[in-house]
């Protein structure tokens, strides 16, 4: 397996974890809708201001129907969705329900016959499943049946996306499609935030300025980038699994940053969570020389 698509991987898993503690933070002054506007409408342009740097043609391609659909759908509506969820339930529900992200992942891709049966890597991702709840089942309650459905849909379209994602990547600039797929998002989510919450609002201070900011760029900007080239290069079901450091981050800021409380349980869980990860991403071992599949043999 190549190592730099799995550092880009590894990198925006990282990144992805200080959303849910920015976003929480973020809602305080922003409506779903319009933190999720902002951060795409703020990302898109610095993020296709790169792509044509590299060359107008590469953006031009690009700009395709079903790209832009596939980033209105993956990107705005999971984001909106999820940060509708994040503003109803606690941060410690959403993160254990996003840590189901890459096992809905792997299950979609067998079901959709895109992927074979492997115990190793499911014995990975239930790994990984499980430590995610014991990292995120220590912060407490505050959960939301509604806040947590709204996080539970945004998860499904995510795996589809992230399912279909290889495909439009495939022959294409990663940039390029990223940054339309981007802008994408920051049509319909500004459109879904006239509709649904009226006029915006403005940020309280530097503070929130600082936030947004991080938002943009270090939850959106570049993570979104480093994945989409990561999902060009490996399987869509090895690229779900670094999903799984999302709540493991997000956990982690919480404690360091917020004085959230972290036991045994959770150190427990974050080894489970790693372990997990390099279980479902453990290449299979090569077949010998002169090895016939099964298959070839029964269809004769």
């Amino acid at each position: 397996m190549k190592r730099l698509p799995i550092a880009a991987l590894i990198v925006a898993g990282t990144f992805w974890g200080t959303t849910v503690p920015l976003s929480k933070d973020a809602l305080d002054w922003a409506g779903p809708g319009w933190l999720t506007a902002l951060r795409f409408a703020l990302a898109a342009p610095l993020l296709g201001l790169l792509a044509r740097a590299g060359g107008s043609d590469r953006l031009r391609s690009a700009i395709r129907l079903d790209v832009v659909l596939t980033g209105a759908a993956g990107y705005g509506l999971v984001i909106l969705l999820q940060n509708a969820g994040i503003a109803r339930t606690s941060a410690t529900h959403a993160a254990i329900l996003i840590g189901a992200l890459p096992a809905m992942v792997a299950v979609l891709s067998v079901l959709l016959g895109l992927a074979p049966v492997r115990p190793l890597a499911g014995v990975g991702f239930a790994a990984a499943l499980a430590g995610v709840a014991l990292v995120a089942g220590g912060g407490g309650s505050g959960g939301d049946l509604v806040g947590d459905g709204l996080v539970l849909v945004s998860l499904v379209v995510s795996a589809l996306f992230t399912i279909v994602q290889p495909r439009l990547l495939k022959g294409g600039d990663v940039v390029a499609v990223t940054a339309v797929q981007l802008g994408g998002a920051a049509v319909a989510s500004t459109v879904a935030a006239m509709l649904l919450e009226g006029a915006p609002t403005s940020p309280r201070g530097v503070a929130d300025l600082g936030v947004l900011a991080a938002l943009v760029l270090l939850g959106t900007l570049v993570p979104f980038t480093l994945f989409a080239y990561g999902q060009s290069k490996v399987a869509p079901e090895v690229a779900g699994a670094f999903m799984n450091l999302e709540p493991l981050v997000g956990v982690g800021v919480g404690v360091l940053v917020l004085g959230d409380p972290f036991g045994v349980a959770q150190a427990f869980g974050a080894s489970a969570i790693l372990a997990g990860i390099a279980l479902s991403t453990w290449p299979q071992p090569a077949r010998p020389t002169g090895w016939i599949s099964p298959r070839v043999v029964l269809s004769r």
